[in-house]
């Protein structure tokens, strides 16, 4: 049986073809890839082929929100079995340099990334892994779930960067699939008040099927706004959106920005020093899997309701374009192994 995989053989086109087989090696496991979420970070290397540094310059795989079931193991393979159902860490640090041993596998210069340049993703019928990426589920916990464990760990990276405290009030620039995913961290780790601001109307509703507070961006001046807030979300990547978020926050309050503008930020410090502020940046997340899988296990975080259009591997070309070409769309997922009728 082939291994079909969606690879993009040049910029704006994909190819579903055969490739080769994984090997498993001893501390890895053969995967089969049972969903995809697309992010954001696909669309772009299919459309422009680049994200900051990282730049597509052979064919490449795309796909890093991934799930799957373990289908083979290696000889040394203790954390997972063949039949289990798992969610998968994208990121395989070298485990051995400073940032690694000190915690901070995250930022290892080494880190292979799945869909990052020059390494493959998961858009994949199977894939071997290392063990220490996969992370089994319950049964309770769908497939989907699993796959969304990748974008809810960048919220729970976020809070853990902000420096998010019970009791605090949280403003989150963005509802988006981040967005929305760490504002429901925010409330799960027991902020008191979140509210979410988007420009889009279909978003802004389903930030308030979640329950939280929302305001449209583009109907408040900031800057001239009473400072309501101690921690600032910025998921939304918008050029202003960070500079326009400080001036909600209190004396002291911290800032972690996600979303990462196209280009530099202007930043009214000479202003904004007065109230101490701290700007954490986010660069993915370290140790967070667990939490991921615990939060959705119990209720605490619902995932699923971002999720608004499926795809089959063939038609992986349509879920990489649908934020262009349908508005009311969030996070589409991918299934490598299943004949999906578009939705």
């Amino acid at each position: 049986m082939a291994n079909r995989a969606a690879v993009m053989p040049d910029l704006g086109r994909i190819e579903v073809r055969s490739v080769a087989e994984p090997e498993v090696g001893p501390r890895e496991a053969v995967v089969r890839i049972d969903a995809v979420g697309v992010c954001g970070s696909d669309t772009a290397y299919y459309e422009v082929g680049y994200i900051g540094d990282w730049r597509v310059e052979a064919p490449i795989i795309l796909g890093h929100e991934a799930a799957g079931t373990v289908l083979a193991v290696g000889a040394e393979v203790t954390r997972v079995r063949v039949g289990d159902r798992v969610a998968i860490e994208p990121g395989s640090p070298c485990r051995d340099c400073h940032d690694c041993m000190s915690g901070n596998y995250h930022l290892c210069a080494d880190l292979a990334f799945l869909a990052t340049p020059p390494y493959d993703g998961a858009l994949v019928q199977r894939l071997a892994l290392d063990e220490r990426n996969l992370f089994a589920i319950p049964d309770s916990m769908s497939i989907e779930a699993a796959a969304m464990c990748e974008p809810l760990s960048v919220g729970i990276w976020a809070c853990r960067r902000a420096q998010l405290q019970p009791g605090d009030s949280v403003h989150v620039s963005g509802a988006g699939p981040v967005g929305l995913l760490a504002a429901q961290v925010a409330r799960a780790e027991g902020a008191r008040d979140v509210v979410v601001s988007d420009i889009s109307e279909f978003r802004l509703q389903a930030a308030q099927k979640l329950g939280f507070r929302t305001e449209n961006a583009n109907e408040v001046d900031p800057e001239h706004s009473a400072p309501t807030a101690d921690v600032l979300l910025e998921c939304s990547g918008a050029p202003q959106a960070l500079s326009q978020g400080l001036w909600r926050l209190r004396n002291g309050g911290r800032a972690a920005m996600v979303g990462m503008p196209k280009n530099d930020v202007s930043l009214a410090l000479s202003r904004l020093n007065v109230r101490e502020l701290s700007i954490f940046l986010v660069n993915r997340y370290a140790h967070t899997w667990p939490t991921a899988i615990a939060y959705v296990a119990d209720g605490r975080v619902d995932v699923e309701s971002i999720i608004t259009h499926r795809f089959s591997l063939d038609d992986t070309e349509k879920a990489l374009t649908l934020s262009r070409t349908v508005s009311d769309s969030m996070k589409a997922i991918i299934y490598p192994n299943e004949a999906v009728t578009s939705s």
